[in-house]
Formats: structure tokens, sequence, C-alpha cells
């Protein structure tokens, strides 16, 4: 059970995040990036669903769209997006979305502060659809704070060609990461070989991943619940 839900302020908690506490003593901060166009409150009740013992925050994106609830990690065309679906499940490997530097400046000061609330707990960096490519591009093209565990769900590789010079690098902030990827089978937006690239590219970087294809679509299914239920609980155990 989780015991309360925070709204937090930018002063009290890490930049402009929702904070979700567990009813027991954290042993773990998961620190969870939406999805496009997502309520991060719509993720509350998978979080509680988990039952974890990690103190979740949910990182709300820079990008608001039209003054609502739902925020992006950067702007997408919707008329393009409707274009691209209608060709089918797609790979954004080649794409370089114009914001990525200013979500990745948003992340950095989030795990900066959550680093500093919580200095004696690890932290678990995980990102669905479109908060796994922010993901990834912090941890290749950002010098800040760094997780102790990465987890990707029905994501995709993007600007594959500035990641390229840090996946192969010994000293990449990948190297040895305990990493879980899952992708659906029948993902009708970003296609399973999507999901087997950004597999590759973290093998290429020397990462302990975990690859886990589940029988659904874009979605947090049941089998994402369980999957990422158990790797955080596996890492919890591995910890002093």
């Amino acid at each position: 059970m989780l015991e309360r839900v925070h709204e937090a302020s930018l002063a009290e908690a890490p930049q402009d995040s929702a904070i979700v506490f567990p009813s027991e003593t954290p042993r773990a901060v998961l620190v969870f990036l939406h999805g496009l166009t997502m309520a991060p409150a719509s993720l509350f009740p998978f979080a509680a669903a988990l039952s974890l013992p990690v103190v979740f925050c949910f990182p709300y994106g820079p990008v608001s769209e039209q003054g609502g609830d739902e925020r992006s990690w950067w702007s997408v065309d919707p008329a393009k997006r409707k274009a691209r679906l209608a060709q089918g499940p797609s790979d954004l490997f080649d794409r370089h979305p114009k914001g990525r530097s200013q979500a990745r400046r948003h992340l950095h000061l989030a795990l900066k502060q959550v680093r500093q609330r919580w200095p004696e707990l690890p932290i678990y960096l995980a990102g669905y659809s479109q908060g796994g490519m922010l993901a990834l591009d912090y941890l290749l093209l950002d010098d800040g704070p760094k997780p102790e565990a990465l987890i990707l769900l029905s994501s995709t590789c993007i600007a594959l060609d500035e990641w390229k010079a840090r996946l192969g690098s010994g000293a990449s902030s990948l190297n040895k990461l305990p990493v879980l990827v899952m992708h659906g089978e029948h993902d009708t937006d970003l296609a399973l070989s999507a999901g087997e690239r950004v597999r590759d590219c973290l093998l290429a970087a020397r990462a302990d991943v975990q690859w886990k294809v589940f029988n659904g679509g874009h979605e947090l299914a049941p089998a994402v619940w369980r999957g990422l239920r158990r790797f955080v609980l596996d890492r919890i155990a591995l910890q002093p």
C-alpha cells in the first residue's frame, strides 16, 4: 500500500514532480518518466499496484499540452505522428527531436534533487515510450547524476548517429549497468525491431541487459507490471 501522494512544489520536491511514498521504509527511489502526452497522475495506480518499498518520483515533462494535465518531454507534431502511424509501427533511430536538450536539463535537475534529498538510497530510472528515449539520451549525452539501474518500456532509439560515439566506449555510463528492456510483440506505435535496436545498443555499451518481449501492444500491460516488479525486487535484494 502506498501511504500518500504529494503534489510537490519545486521547493519541496525534484523539478516539478509528484512524489509517492511507500508505507514501509524505502529501499530505493524509482524515478519514472512518463510517455508522450501523459498525465503523470495516471501512473499512480500502476505504482500503487507494484507495492514496492521504493519512493516513486514522477517528474513532469516540460511541455504542457494545451494547458492541461498532460505533459510531454518534447513536442511532437500531431499530423506528422498520425501520418507515421498510418504507415505502421516505426523505429525513430534517425530522428532528432527539437527540445531534447531542454528535456535532458530538466531530468538532470530532477535527478540532482533526488540525489540530494535521498543520498542514502539508490536511484532506479524508468522510462515509458518517450520517457525511455529521454532516459537513454540523458545517460549517453549528459554528465549529471546517474542511476544504479535502468528500465526501458516500449521505447526506441533516437539520434543514433550522436549516440554511437558513446555506445562503444568502456567509459560509458551504461557499462555494467543493470537494465531491463521490455517491448510489446504487437506494438503498433514503435516496432518490436525498435526495441531490439535499443537492446543491441545497450549490449554494445556493455550494459547488463535483461530483454523481455510480452504479448501486448504499446502499453503498460500486466506482463510489464510483473517484469518491472521482479527486476526492482532483485535489485533491492542485492543491496547491502
